[in-house]
């Protein structure tokens, strides 16, 4: 498995990218930085670029919503020019409270759109005029489609580094997690229970790598979990905490009742009644009994927190899972400590 770590939006990037260097040499393989309603996360990872020298540079994840297809495609090969070829593309269709509340723009079809702005990517980086006609997005937009008529196909003026920048697509749900193992070189699922990928993804991802066409490689996994190697009870026990309280962000606060992603996939690992308390807790203004309403098991499960023992049998679960990739997010107090750590789960990891 890759070793990476994500950047926090909410931190002081400066400190963390002037200290990068330290995570790389300790074998941190992939960086990746997220977007949501924050700073952008393409101009930080431009930075990012010119700060390192072997990393894989992922966005995460970019909302497709607020770009077009071809806009996400150009910025994707100057990503990969500067950076020397090590650029990811993470896309996500986000939810309507982001797109439609911040961005403005209306929530539709997610799945399709996708569909879309991959197959329109890959012609913009092969250098192909850009002529298309789906069910989403025309290229160029004719008269007809109600444009001036003035448009023109064309490819894009610079030579991309490659003609192939790595895709992942950010998925929880079926149909999307379907489309990422047809037709993504990535799949990042978010609130990962290795245990419990068959019963929530298994049928999908089935269903996707059965179309899939075998040029794209072996679909590979993308995962974030919170580190901590530590044999202090008290040091882990903070961070199992923090664990906590994010999953009862997603499961309880990200979205309204009825229509929550994450929630829903909390009762596909089989937490039911949990996942509609956690809700209902959260909503209601509870948000500490919500993070404590949280099953101990499935915090454990998806994180990478314990002693070394215990932390090289979450690994061991993950990579049987299929995962290729662990951002794992240090959460120790201390820069060094959060280098100790990297460095220990690269040893972990067989690095």
């Amino acid at each position: 498995m890759t070793l990476g770590m994500p950047i926090n939006y909410a931190g002081d990037f400066r400190e963390t990218i002037n200290n990068l260097s330290d995570f790389e040499k300790a074998g941190v393989g992939r960086i990746a930085v997220p977007e949501a309603y924050s700073f952008d996360a393409v101009s930080q990872l431009g930075y990012i670029a010119a700060k390192t020298e072997k990393m894989e540079l992922q966005t995460a994840i970019l909302p497709m919503f607020s770009r077009t297809p071809t806009n996400l495609a150009m910025t994707a090969a100057g990503l990969d020019y500067i950076s020397g070829g090590r650029a990811v593309l993470g896309i996500g269709a986000s939810g309507p409270q982001v797109i439609e509340g911040f961005h403005g723009v209306k929530y539709d079809f997610p799945v399709g759109r996708a569909r879309e702005h991959a197959e329109i990517c890959r012609m913009v980086w092969r250098r192909d005029k850009v002529e298309y006609r789906g069910k989403y997005y025309t290229l160029p937009l004719t008269k007809d489609d109600g444009g001036s008529g003035l448009g023109k196909p064309l490819k894009i003026i610079n030579h991309p580094v490659r003609d192939r920048i790595p895709m992942l697509l950010a998925a929880i749900g079926p149909k999307n997690t379907e489309l990422a193992a047809e037709l993504f070189e990535e799949f990042q699922p978010i609130l990962f229970n290795p245990e419990q990928i068959q019963s929530a993804f298994g049928e999908a991802l089935a269903a996707g790598k059965a179309k899939r066409d075998p040029s794209l490689g072996e679909l590979k996994i993308v995962v974030q979990a919170t580190a901590r190697i530590s044999d202090d009870k008290e040091e882990v026990e903070k961070a199992l905490t923090l664990v906590r309280h994010h999953a009862a962000l997603y499961i309880g606060g990200m979205g309204a009742r009825g229509k929550n992603f994450y929630n829903t996939l909390a009762q596909r690992y089989g937490y039911v009644e949990e996942a509609k308390l956690i809700q209902d807790l959260y909503l209601d203004g509870k948000k500490q009994e919500a993070a404590e309403a949280v099953p101990e098991d499935l915090v454990r499960s998806m994180s990478l927190i314990g002693s070394r023992s215990e932390v090289a049998e979450r690994a061991a679960a993950f990579q049987e899972a299929g995962v290729t990739c662990i951002l794992a997010a240090p959460v120790a107090e201390t820069h060094k400590e959060r280098v100790a750590d990297m460095e220990e789960l690269r040893g972990v990891f067989g690095g």
